[in-house]
């Protein structure tokens, strides 16, 4: 039996939106294509996903947002959140089929029938306890955390995120918690939704120095990364966790149309094969989730014992359209009024509503407006 399992196939391949949503229907498909021309299937062990059942949602979701989810999800209409997630009929259960992949994988890794997996539509990290965002209905990443803690017994399970938005929903869920050991290098957001993951935020109380958060500049490239992944490996070094989730996800990858970092592929390689590496020294497994990103379909590293066996990418932008300039690369003498409102705003409310303003505000001035924007605009009649 194949030591890593990789859990995918058309249940899985239901979670994501039309009509030319980012995170569209097809990047299941164009994974699949590109890791059977690989010849990857071959390497590993596939398996096809479960539904997540209503007790396992509440692990860390709470139960009247369910109801509300079920509610849009049965009638599907409107928005999950302020704008940016679209309801449609049967969310609820697609993105039920997203937890239970992720939770496959951890229950199959912690029976011993494999070491490493690995799940290309999952990662749903902005999805708070209460409530949907960022295209996250459900966030499977936080469910498998306190799976993994209250059914498995861990004291010790750590949170890679290296995708290009930061990780909001892990991080406000387990802030003040010591137990999840939290690791996330991001764009900095002052400069990308959700404008969170200060280098400040390193958690609360008897939690304070278990989290880490690592903002990169717009256009941080390999050597930035490089600088950066140090840390995080010295941070999970320190704290020994018993189990790893990466959260690969393929924004950070230079050409993506709505993040401006500049990774090339051998990060997400070193990545994975570094935390493998670190996983075989501390006896535990590893598990990769890589959120399919706006501009990337899917990228990981699919590992065999310390050995990086592929890498599985496939680009499929948006389009003109939406491929757009942010708040930083608006190229109109408004731009300095604009951000010294946003910096103003931020004095007086959250960093996510004065990003919201900011965008809506440049949706009025400019012909190509930011995508978050045009999101917010288009969800505020529902």
């Amino acid at each position: 039996m194949s030591e890593v399992l990789v859990v995918a196939g058309e249940r899985l391949a239901r979670y994501g939106f039309g009509g030319g949503h980012p995170f569209g229907l097809d990047r299941h498909e164009a994974f699949y294509r590109e890791f059977e021309a690989r010849g990857l299937e071959r390497r590993c062990r596939v398996e096809d996903t479960r539904q997540a059942s209503r007790v396992e949602l509440e692990l860390f979701h709470e139960p009247a947002y369910l109801e509300r989810l079920i509610a849009r999800s049965a009638a599907g209409t409107g928005y999950l959140d302020g704008g940016d997630t679209p309801a449609f009929r049967g969310v609820y259960e697609a993105a039920s089929d997203v937890v239970g992949a992720t939770l496959l994988a951890c229950e199959q890794m912690m029976q011993g029938q494999a070491r490493r997996a690995f799940v290309p539509i999952a990662g749903l990290h902005h999805a708070g306890r209460a409530g949907a965002a960022g295209f996250c209905a459900l966030n499977d990443c936080a469910i498998a955390i306190e799976w993994l803690r209250r059914e498995a017994g861990l004291t010790r399970v750590a949170y890679v995120d290296i995708d290009a938005h930061h990780g909001d929903g892990v991080y406000y869920g387990f802030e003040s918690d010591p137990q999840v050991i939290f690791a996330d290098l991001h764009e900095d957001g002052r400069f990308l939704y959700p404008g969170t993951g200060s280098a400040e935020e390193c958690g609360r109380g008897a939690a304070a120095g278990t989290k880490l958060n690592l903002p990169l500049a717009p256009g941080a490239d390999d050597a930035a990364f490089e600088a950066a992944w140090s840390q995080v490996m010295r941070h999970l070094e320190h704290y020994a966790p018993e189990f790893i989730i990466l959260q690969c996800g393929a924004d950070s990858l230079a050409g993506d149309p709505l993040a401006h970092l500049a990774f090339s592929d051998a990060v997400h390689r070193q990545a994975a094969a570094d935390l493998t590496a670190l996983a075989e020294r501390l006896g535990v497994p590893v598990k990769h989730l890589p959120y399919p990103s706006p501009g990337a379909v899917a990228d990981g590293a699919l590992t065999h014992g310390g050995e990086v066996i592929g890498i599985t990418r496939s680009f499929l932008y948006a389009g003109a359209a939406t491929v757009v300039a942010s708040l930083w690369q608006v190229a109109d003498e408004a731009t300095a009024t604009l951000m010294e409102r946003f910096y103003a705003n931020l004095a007086r409310m959250n960093k996510r509503d004065a990003l919201r303003a900011a965008q809506l505000e440049l949706a009025k001035r400019s012909p190509q407006p930011y995508f978050w924007a045009s999101f917010y605009l288009s969800g505020s009649a529902n």
